[in-house]
This record gives C-alpha cells, sequence and structure tokens, in this order.
C-alpha cells in the first residue's frame, strides 16, 4: 500500500498537499508544490531500496524517469547563423548504437537541397565532427556532441567576432547594424524582448540555420528507430497554391522512393512543374512562397505515447515539435483540418477482424494517421505541416526603423525564395526525435540491448493477445 500510495504522489495523481505531507511525517505548511517535488523524490528513492530488482521493469523505470526529467531523450543547439559553427549535444541516447556518420551527413545534404533555395547553400557542405559520445562507431551512452562549420563565416568575421574588440586578421565585411525588422520573422519581438538595438543579435540565432543541427539531432533518432524496423519518409503535398488534390493518399512507398536530389520532393510527377513555375513566379516578383509537407512513419508498435495526462499525449508532443520549425504555423495528424468538415461517419476508421484471420483487427483506413487517444495504433503515423513564405522579400514590405521610427522598408537578408523541401528534412527528424523519445518511454533501457529486450517481450505478448483462441 504504501509503494502504491508512494507511485500516487510520484505521478501526482490523487493526493492533497497535506496528504503528501502526512505521508512524509513533515510539516503541512509548508507550500503544496513543495512538498510534491519532495514526494517525488522520496517515492524514487523508496521504490529503488525497497523493490527488488527483479520486480522493477525498465518501463516503470523509464516512465517514472520521465515524469521527474520530462523526457527520456533531448537535445540542445548553439550556435549563429554567420558564426564560426552550429553545435547540437543529444542526452539520453543508450549505448551501443552503431552511429552511420556517412547516413547523418546524407540527411544534412538533404536539407540544403531543394529548388527555391538561396545562395548561401552553394556556399555551405554541412558534415558533422562527433566531439563526444562515440567510440570506435557506437554510442557510449554519454551525451553525444557534434560540431557542424559554417564555411561562409570565413565572410563574416569582422561582423560576428565574439571579442570585445575585432581580433587582428578578422575576414570579411564590417556589416551595419540592422535597424529596420522584417514582418513575420522575430526580429522585432526579439529585440523588445531582449534589448538589442541591433537586430542581427536575433536574427543571426533566429535563422533556420539552426535546423542543420536539429537534423543532425533527428538523424541519430532516426537510426535508433531503424534499428527497431521504424522507416520515416516525407513528400511535399503543396507549394504556394499547387496543391495535391485531398484524395491523393501518398504511400509510404511512394514517399521512399522520392529521390534525395529532386528540386520540390512531390511525389505527383504531374505537379512537379507546376510547382517549379509558382516558386520562379515568385521569385520573379521579389517575392515568396510557403506551402505544406506530410512525414510519414511505418513500423511502430502500438502503444507509444499516452492518454493518462495531457503532456504525455504523442500527437501534441510531435505537434509541438512540428510547430517550432522555422515558418511552421499550423500541423494537422491524418487528415487534419478536414475532420471539421466531415460528419463522424467519413473521419473514424472503422475496426475490422483480422484480414487474415490472425493479428491485430484490421483498420480499412487510417483518418486518424496512426494516432488514437494520444497513443500510436500500428498503423502508420501522418503527420502535416503548413509553412509560411520566407519572411525577406527581395522587394521589402513596409516597415519603420527601430532608432528613429519613421517610416523604412523592412531590411534585406540573403534568403531563399521557398524552403519547403528543406523543411520536410527538418520535419523528418524533429519526428524523428519525438518518436524516438516516445519509444525509449516505451521500452526503456540504459543499451540498445536492454531495449531490445523489451521490445521483444512486449511484442511478443501482443501477438498472443491476438492469437487465434483454440478451439
Amino acid at each position: 500500500m504504501l509503494f502504491v500510495t508512494l507511485r500516487q504522489a510520484l505521478d501526482g495523481d490523487g493526493l492533497s498537499g497535506r496528504e503528501i505531507a502526512r505521508l512524509l511525517g513533515v510539516d503541512d505548511e509548508i507550500p503544496i508544490e513543495k512538498h510534491r517535488r519532495h514526494a517525488r523524490r522520496y517515492a524514487m528513492r523508496w521504490t529503488s531500496e525497497n523493490t527488488p530488482k527483479t520486480a522493477r521493469s525498465r518501463q516503470e523505470r523509464a516512465v517514472s524517469a520521465r515524469i521527474i526529467e520530462g523526457w527520456m531523450l533531448r537535445f540542445l543547439t548553439a550556435g549563429e547563423s554567420h558564426g564560426p559553427a552550429l553545435v547540437v549535444t543529444v542526452d539520453g541516447m543508450p549505448a551501443g548504437l552503431q552511429i552511420d556518420i556517412d547516413a547523418l551527413n546524407a540527411q544534412l545534404r538533404r536539407r540544403q537541397g531543394g529548388y527555391g533555395r538561396g545562395r548561401r547553400m552553394q556556399i555551405e557542405s554541412d558534415t558533422v565532427e562527433v566531439i563526444a559520445g562515440v567510440r570506435r562507431g557506437r554510442s557510449t551512452g554519454a551525451p553525444i556532441a557534434f560540431l557542424i562549420r559554417n564555411r561562409d563565416w570565413v565572410n563574416w568575421q569582422q561582423t560576428m567576432h565574439a571579442e570585445a574588440e575585432m581580433p587582428d586578421g578578422a575576414t570579411g565585411a564590417k556589416r551595419a547594424n540592422v535597424t529596420r525588422p522584417r514582418p513575420g520573422h522575430a526580429d522585432l519581438a526579439g529585440a523588445i524582448k531582449y534589448g538589442h538595438d541591433d537586430i542581427r543579435d536575433v536574427l543571426e540565432r533566429a535563422s533556420a540555420r539552426e535546423t542543420a543541427a536539429r537534423v543532425a539531432a533527428g538523424s541519430l533518432a532516426r537510426q535508433l528507430l531503424g534499428r527497431f524496423g521504424v522507416k520515416l519518409a516525407s513528400h511535399v503535398t503543396a507549394i504556394g497554391q499547387v496543391v495535391l488534390p485531398d484524395d491523393r493518399m501518398v504511400t509510404f512507398d511512394e514517399a521512399a522512393a522520392i529521390a534525395p536530389d529532386d528540386p520540390v520532393r512531390c511525389a505527383d510527377a504531374t505537379l512537379q512543374q507546376r510547382m517549379i513555375a509558382a516558386i520562379d513566379a515568385a521569385r520573379e516578383s521579389g517575392d515568396t512562397v510557403g506551402g505544406a509537407f506530410e512525414v510519414i512513419v511505418t513500423g511502430l508498435p502500438p502503444g507509444l505515447g499516452s492518454y493518462v495526462q495531457w503532456d504525455r499525449k504523442l500527437d501534441g508532443r510531435l505537434a509541438q515539435a512540428l510547430m517550432c520549425i522555422h515558418a511552421i504555423k499550423a500541423v494537422g495528424i491524418g487528415i487534419g483540418p478536414e475532420v471539421a468538415i466531415r460528419p463522424g461517419s467519413r473521419v473514424h476508421d472503422e475496426i475490422l477482424p483480422p484480414a487474415s484471420g490472425a493479428g491485430a483487427p484490421s483498420r480499412p483506413t487510417n483518418n486518424a494517421g496512426g494516432l488514437e487517444g494520444g497513443v500510436t495504433n500500428g498503423q502508420d503515423v501522418r503527420v502535416t505541416a503548413f509553412m509560411k513564405p520566407i519572411a525577406t522579400l527581395m522587394k521589402p514590405l513596409r516597415s519603420v526603423d527601430l532608432n528613429t521610427l519613421h517610416d523604412a522598408p523592412a531590411a534585406i537578408e540573403r534568403s531563399d525564395v521557398c524552403a519547403v523541401p528543406a523543411a520536410a528534412v527538418v520535419g523528418e527528424a524533429m519526428t524523428s526525435f519525438v518518436l524516438a523519445d516516445a519509444f525509449l518511454e516505451k521500452f526503456g533501457g540504459d543499451s540498445v540491448d536492454e531495449i531490445q529486450a523489451h521490445y521483444d517481450v512486449t511484442r511478443e505478448a501482443i501477438r498472443r493477445r491476438f492469437a487465434v483462441p483454440s478451439a
């Protein structure tokens, strides 16, 4: 009974601050949240000390850790668009994962491609340098750190030097302060928030250049998922007003078959030239164009995520991960916004007997996008992100000079006309990372071998549950 009560304290379920205080034998006048934090620490320690190792499942420990820390897997990035380099640190990657650096660099090359990219991508040639956490080709369980050098740094040293005074030998041009914020960018909000007079202190970090580091982190997560048969692909569904028809359901195999150097990464060849024409038209008019892409994930087991708390719902976690990609303004799961206008009979996926007479129930449709109640149901996960046009226009919109508050055209920075195909690669990376986090939450372990053992046990349990009953 004490263990159950402590688990309640750990989960924050059903116990008031005073009940937690009585349980721990402490002053009930101490603020409730302080008791709750104390209870969680105590519950974890008590569980560890009083439960036999054989009775403590990896899943129990993994979920407990997530409740306290907030994640199983996480990453942090650092670096500016025109600084020396980008840095990413990935924490929580289990030991024993074979790391394919060539495959990781291939994902970075994919991010640099796509029709409508600017001149910056002609300068860069992104590859990672492993700084920590990998030895002899395998993860050690320690944080993994990568460095991605900016080749363009040589052209910006007089503007972006870290030293208080420009160092001798600094190269590139000394650029004037940026004082005219671009509508739709972080420029104005960031300058106000952090008190910057030179908007460059905002735009250098707010730049989508940072997504190269996310792709590196996501590629690690992708390789972990791939170890268990999970695969990802993406395809562009819209560029401006050129949109894939609603009734055109692109399969995983179709999306996976798109060549890495395809200019717009659309699965429908009949739309490709129209999409390219839309990008060309925007370029010629000094404008930019947005669009949409879908990420498809196949091979995921059922049961990732949870419906029991709002922040454990996997669809919400995926939406946040995609919404935080630069210029993404909306996310849909499955058929997305279409659910708002269809009747329920045309939205919900019916549940039918197994197609082969054995196995899990079958689903004739996948409008839910592989997620029900915030939990994977075994079908392909399908997530769509909607990207606004890039905020830098060659024919700039109206703005003000923050020094004078007088009318002035928005600043112009070197930029893309369209980055939707590249954003799809970033979307794959962010989706990979969230799903790998959920995978570790479900099948947690300190090494890949431990995770494999737990995964195999769970898979066998599901197989037995849906085995054909004996006569």
